[in-house]
């Protein structure tokens, strides 16, 4: 089966799913990852150009090292809006990852970017299996034959853009696949600058750490990675993630998985 992780920026996917997508990728299925924005504005030194360049090159580097393709749609950062153009932009990335599973942000976060995001794969894995619904791409992408199952990665801290926490379905125990994780979350060399620049502080990989370690103790586990699956009208509700992830998938104490 075909993976999408669909991001706003490079290293969202390492923080939020790339455990997930790892062990994914170990069952044998085909995985991309794909980020809408260009991450144009993670630098203080260089210009946007320079610095969007250098921040692709980081998120092939770690994609390389899971075997997943990488996409960058070019939007820069903040410049995303959910308009006629952005949708067809976003559906043609869709139908050419045809995806079985699309993974991207929960639809209320910290950040604009990502809950635009979010918007756009949801409404992309509607509108891409939709024949009438034309791209505009020089050499379009057939449709998708079916609605991809579509799951929500846990926000920025596990709270809404409001602060409230997030009840997951499900948490992926990625506690066997932490190292991989770590080292695709490095290979964002620049980013870490950036935010060591930006807020004083280096805590890159040991923020990742404790974000998937208060996961994981919502399930038993060390380290965790959680998902609320998107069960709207016209998407599908059964839980693939359940049947490919077997026993990696574990349920929130006190509640039944998915």
């Amino acid at each position: 089966m075909n993976i999408l992780a669909l991001a706003a920026h490079p290293d969202d996917v390492e923080f939020q799913c790339a455990g997930t997508l790892i062990l994914l990728g170990q069952h044998g299925h085909a995985l991309t990852i794909a980020d809408l924005h260009n991450g144009s504005c993670g630098s203080a030194t260089r210009t946007p150009e320079e610095i969007a360049r250098l921040r692709a090159g980081e998120a092939r580097r770690a994609a390389a090292l899971i075997g997943a393709d990488y996409v960058n749609a070019g939007v820069p950062d903040l410049e995303s809006v959910f308009d006629n153009p952005t949708r067809r932009q976003v559906a043609e990335l869709v139908r050419r990852a045809q995806p079985g599973i699309i993974l991207t942000h929960y639809p209320e976060d910290y950040l604009a970017d990502h809950t635009l995001t979010s918007a756009l794969a949801r409404d992309a894995a509607f509108t891409a299996t939709l024949g009438n619904y034309p791209t505009g791409a020089p050499a379009p992408a057939p449709k998708l034959a079916h609605v991809p199952h579509l799951y929500h990665f846990a926000p920025t801290e596990g709270t809404d853009n409001w602060g409230r926490p997030v009840h997951f379905d499900f948490i992926v125990d990625v506690t066997p696949v932490m190292d991989r994780k770590v080292e695709m979350l490095c290979c964002h060399a620049s980013q870490r600058e950036w935010l060591r620049v930006q807020h004083g502080i280096d805590e890159y990989v040991e923020f990742l750490k404790r974000e998937a370690a208060t996961l994981g103790r919502l399930a038993g586990c060390a380290f965790g990675e959680g998902f609320r699956q998107h069960r709207g009208s016209a998407y599908p509700r059964d839980n693939i993630l359940a049947s490919l992830l077997g026993e990696s998938l574990r349920p929130v104490a006190g509640r039944p998985a998915g």
